[in-house]
């Protein structure tokens, strides 16, 4: 099932005076669960004309939407190959029962690696902003902490969906001709990152262009 949530659309005039753009959220969801109420999210002041940046705090800002460039690409790899393994075990016939079989147990093999590499490093990013990136932009704007306590809180919801995916991925292994499960684990993982992700963009790339990722560093 397909539903569209609330897009996320970037403050213009902000970010063209930045020179950096989040990425908007098409709001397409692919799973019928949504992960928490997007209405709900708190925002943050938007700054004013006034407001001047550095090349390097541009750079700063840019950063965090390439690193999140990398892991939506990669949430596409990852949808990629499951689409391969399914595709692999519906075309497998009978007469070659043995051999599909064990280009099968290969191709799950990848994508277990794949789901293992790429959970790795959303768990990695978002430990990250927890541990330091957060609670630097707090001390130095407070006004920002409904919003990062909003981020924080997704992160743990992302992280439970992460871990969602390893458990419908062994279920997988142990049953394979059943998809359901990994395939609405990821779709839910899918939704509920994306929304994530663009939401963070329209609320901390300015500020971190500010602020940098660390005290001093802009």
């Amino acid at each position: 099932m397909t539903e569209r949530g609330h897009g996320t659309e970037p403050d213009q005039s902000e970010y063209d005076r930045l020179g950096v753009t989040p990425t908007p959220d098409d709001g397409i969801r692919l799973s019928s669960t949504p992960p928490w109420d997007e209405i709900e999210r708190p925002h943050r002041e938007r700054s004013g004309p006034d407001v001047d940046y550095t090349r390097r705090g541009r750079l700063v800002g840019q950063h965090l939407i390439d690193v999140h460039d990398m892991l939506r690409s990669e949430l596409g790899e990852l949808r990629s190959v499951l689409s391969q393994v399914r595709e692999g075990a519906l075309c497998a016939g009978a007469a070659r029962a043995a051999l599909n079989d064990m280009a099968l147990r290969q191709n799950d093999w990848t994508l277990g690696a794949f789901c293992a590499r790429y959970c790795g490093a959303v768990t990695q990013h978002h430990g990250l902003e927890d541990d330091a990136i957060f609670p630097h932009l707090v001390r130095s704007e407070p006004a920002l902490s409904a919003v990062i306590g909003r981020l924080a809180d997704e992160h743990l919801t992302i992280h439970d969906a992460v871990h969602a995916v390893d458990r419908a991925l062994v279920d997988h292994i142990n049953r394979p001709d059943s998809y359901g499960g990994i395939q609405s684990a990821i779709d839910f993982l899918t939704g509920a990152l994306l929304s994530h992700l663009s939401y963070e963009e329209y609320e901390i790339v300015e500020p971190l262009s500010r602020l940098g990722f660390y005290p001093g560093q802009v």
